[in-house]
Order: C-alpha cells, then sequence, then structure tokens
C-alpha cells in the first residue's frame, strides 16, 4: 500500500513536471541537436577559414593586432589565436559592456584580411541563443533554461522510479518494444515513451548534470566539492605589479616562448593584458575539436615572470580527477571528448529526448479522453 501510494505521488509529480516544461525541454533538446555539428557544418561553409600552406613563417602578434585594429577601430582585441599552418589566424574582439563579439580572419602568412565576421549573427548564434536562453533576454533566459534544466533532471530520476518493473512478467515490456502484439496506437506510444526514456537515461543525465553547471553556481559547486575538487571554479588573471613600462614586443615574446614549447599544438592563443594590472595569458591546445586539455598560461607583463593560479585553468599536469570533470563539462555535453562519433551519438540522443514531451503529452492526452468518455457514458 506504501509503495502505491509513493509511486501515485510520484507518477503526479512526474505528469504535471513534464506538463508544465515539455515544450521548454523540446526546445532545448531540438536546439543542441541543431548545434551538435556547428564546426563540421562551417568548415564546409565558410572557406575564410583556411589558408593554403606556405614555407614561410607566421607573422607574429604584435603586427596581426595592428592590421585587426585598422578592421574595428575603437573595439578591444581580446585575443590572437593561430589555428595552425592551414588556417586563417583569429583576431577575436569580445567585450561584455557595451556587448560584443567579432573574429577578423587573417593570413597567418601575409596578414591579409580574409573576413570579419560578427559572432551575435547568424544561423548557429541563433540556435546557440534559444539553447542557452530561450531567445530571451540572458539576465532572464539564463535562469529560466537553468530551473527548466534542473526540473528535467527530476523527470528523469522520477521517470526512472516509475520505470521500474514490480514483478518479472512486468520485466519484460521494459526493455523491448511488442509493437507485433499490439496495434493500439496508445500503447505504441507508452512504449516509447517508457522504454526510451530508460535507454537514454544515463547520456541525458549527464546532458542535465553538465547543463546545470552551467545553470546554477551553487550546483557547480557542490558537484565540484562532490567529486573532491578544492580549487577556484572563478577564472581570474593574475596580478601584474606595476611598474611604468612594459617590455616591447611582450605578447611577441610570449608568443615565441608558446611556439617553442608546444610545437605540436591544433592552437595557440595569446591574450594581451586588460589593463596594467592584469598578466599576459596565453594557452595551448594539443588537441582539435575539444577543449579540456588545454594548458592555460600566464605571465607578468613587466618580467614576463610566468604566474600560477589557484583555480582550474592552469596547467593540464597540475589538474586532479575534479578539475578534468569540470575542464571537460563542454566537451561532455557536446559529445566532443569522444569525436565525431560521439558527436553524432549526442545528436540522435538529444533527438530521443525531444521525443519524450510528445510521447509524454499523449500518453496524459490519451488517458485525460478515456475519463471524458467514460463520464459521459454514465
Amino acid at each position: 500500500m506504501k509503495n502505491n501510494s509513493l509511486k501515485k505521488l510520484i507518477g503526479k509529480i512526474h505528469l504535471w513536471l513534464g506538463l508544465s516544461s515539455g515544450i521548454i525541454v523540446f526546445i532545448i533538446a531540438i536546439t543542441g541537436c541543431l548545434y551538435a555539428f556547428q564546426e563540421e557544418i562551417q568548415n564546409i561553409t565558410e572557406e575564410y577559414r583556411f589558408v593554403e600552406k606556405q614555407n614561410k613563417p607566421f607573422l607574429p602578434p604584435s603586427q596581426l593586432e595592428e592590421i585587426a585594429k585598422k578592421e574595428l577601430p575603437g573595439k578591444a582585441l581580446h585575443a590572437i589565436k593561430y589555428n595552425g599552418t592551414e588556417k586563417s589566424t583569429e583576431a577575436i574582439f569580445f567585450h561584455y559592456e557595451p556587448t560584443y563579439y567579432y573574429i577578423v580572419y587573417l593570413n597567418p602568412y601575409s596578414g591579409k584580411v580574409i573576413e570579419t565576421a560578427n559572432m551575435d549573427e547568424g544561423f548557429f548564434r541563433f540556435i546557440l541563443d534559444g539553447h542557452f536562453y530561450l531567445w530571451l533576454p540572458p539576465e532572464i533566459g539564463q535562469p529560466v533554461v537553468a530551473s527548466f534544466t534542473l526540473v528535467f533532471l527530476t523527470l528523469l530520476i522520477s521517470g526512472l522510479y516509475l520505470w521500474y518493473p514490480r514483478n518479472k512478467n512486468a520485466t519484460k515490456q521494459r526493455f523491448s518494444f511488442k509493437w507485433k502484439e499490439s496495434t493500439k496506437w496508445k500503447r505504441k506510444n507508452y512504449d516509447l515513451h517508457n522504454i526510451t526514456g530508460f535507454y537514454i537515461l544515463l547520456i541525458a543525465l549527464i546532458f542535465a548534470i553538465t547543463g546545470l553547471v552551467w545553470g546554477f553556481q551553487w550546483f557547480s559547486y557542490s558537484y565540484y566539492t562532490a567529486l573532491g575538487g578544492e580549487k577556484s571554479l572563478v577564472y581570474r588573471d593574475p596580478v601584474s605589479t606595476k611598474k611604468t613600462v612594459a617590455p616591447i614586443k611582450s605578447l611577441d615574446k610570449i608568443w615565441t616562448l608558446m611556439q617553442k614549447e608546444y610545437p605540436t599544438a591544433k592552437s595557440i592563443e595569446v591574450h594581451p593584458p586588460e589593463n596594467d594590472s592584469t598578466a599576459i595569458a596565453a594557452n595551448a591546445n594539443p588537441e582539435e575539436g575539444t577543449y579540456w586539455k588545454t594548458d592555460y598560461r600566464y605571465f607578468d607583463q613587466y618580467t614576463l615572470e610566468e604566474k600560477e593560479v589557484g583555480h582550474i585553468f592552469g596547467k593540464y599536469g597540475n589538474v586532479d580527477t575534479a578539475d578534468k570533470l569540470m575542464r571537460m563539462n563542454y566537451d561532455l555535453h557536446t559529445g566532443a571528448v569522444f569525436g565525431l562519433a560521439g558527436k553524432i551519438f549526442a545528436f540522435l540522443i538529444s533527438l530521443l529526448i525531444a521525443t519524450l514531451p510528445i510521447s509524454g503529452f499523449y500518453i496524459w492526452w490519451g488517458r485525460n479522453k478515456k475519463k471524458k468518455e467514460t463520464n459521459s457514458k454514465v
């Protein structure tokens, strides 16, 4: 009796949370599907991302910075990113207030401007805004999406409890579709919801948890602490001790150092200091398509002395398991950690997640309709 009462209560919670969040879960899942192959599609459709390999050295950051700033006068340069011998170098202009995000694509051998792209526009930006903010202002949309992601996590857990078979006979119906035995669409829809939900449960939980890491600070810190993490999750540049004049072409010197220490890196990025008290940041990524193994380095802008940091975005060799999982959060969320196969798998799972609100709604609608028909006959 107690088990039946608990199951009814959880069933009602699952039902009303599902009905109230269905359209939001559908939007988040579908936009996740559409964004899954963003990089691959843009590499095919945006030719300016590539250059012809030449037997000559790259231009240093100081020269590329000077060229790029002429394209976007008055905008603050965030970083110069070198993407290898056959790809354009990116001069990234990014700022919070006022908000803007541009990339000037340059030929690293000649400095020629190939394209200037507004990253706040375009199809994939539209899709990403839907996934992150539901196309609402970020200060409204972000907490809304995070809250519904938490609801989705609750639905997954409650759904597993409702799915769990009560006896051996019920077990046979929980793992496989038996549509040949029944022609009723209600039964097929019920199986579609329950069996699909079970098989995608683990990956859906990963999507929900990695999404909540971005969504709520309290969740992020709780998750990191539970994993055994002890560092800060807040990114901060180390402080540079102010002096009268910084070394000439200090950004070029750091870039030269990074090239020497990471000769096989897929990308090397250098960041000019944001003001006269912050450090020069640089990073090197040994892999293409993922970010979690990136080495982040920091140097005093006056002495070029290397600075250590107390957050997780330092050298990859200094991170523990908890740090790795936090750094891996984006790559896990997109499936990129397992390469193209992982992205395809993530795409398919997201598509199946999008079906759950639809099949769940029709379960409710079918039962509600049956009740009305029964009441009308009485």
